[in-house]
């Protein structure tokens, strides 16, 4: 992961993620999400991928928290696709997640894509302007309610979503 991002002091907690963090980002989002995260159509879209961005949050030098943007195209849209984001179950009523995907909300306004993709829940997202994506299709099961874009340059999307080598 190359990028560069000057984080404001509202995210003075988030951390670009590096090379080094890799090992200890698998073991948060094993973690968080168990064996079972690998047979998610999610999963199966980031397998093979580089993610185009990643943020970590540490607590005594240990990642607590995590969150990657992967490229992909929606359609003819380039996109980024959010996700796995993890935070640790100690820290779960911090506010770290909230943080992180505002990090990966602020990196997508600089990054010239379209928007932004994700599987996830409508309330929490929707307070980060998240909405439905129903014309955006994931090949293999997905609850279609779950699937959510919040557009940057393109205000809505319409296609098969692929990753973006």
């Amino acid at each position: 992961m190359s990028h560069a991002l000057a984080l404001s002091a509202a995210h003075s907690r988030i951390e670009a993620e590096t090379a080094a963090d890799a090992e200890g980002v698998e073991a948060l989002v094993m973690a968080a999400f168990g064996p079972g995260r690998f047979a998610k159509t999610a999963e199966r879209l980031r397998e093979g991928s580089r993610a185009a961005a990643g943020f970590v949050v540490r607590e005594s030098g240990r990642i607590i928290g995590s969150v990657r943007l992967w490229p992909v195209m929606v359609g003819e849209t380039q996109a980024l696709f959010l996700g796995p984001i993890a935070v640790d179950a100690a820290s779960r009523s911090d506010g770290l997640g909230a943080e992180l995907v505002q990090a990966c909300v602020d990196y997508a306004r600089t990054a010239g894509i379209g928007g932004i993709l994700l599987v996830g829940d409508p309330p929490y997202f929707g307070r980060f302007g998240f909405a439905p994506a129903p014309d955006a299709v994931l090949s293999g099961p997905v609850d279609r309610r779950r699937l959510l874009w919040l557009g940057v340059q393109v205000e809505t999307v319409q296609g098969a979503v692929s990753i973006a080598f």
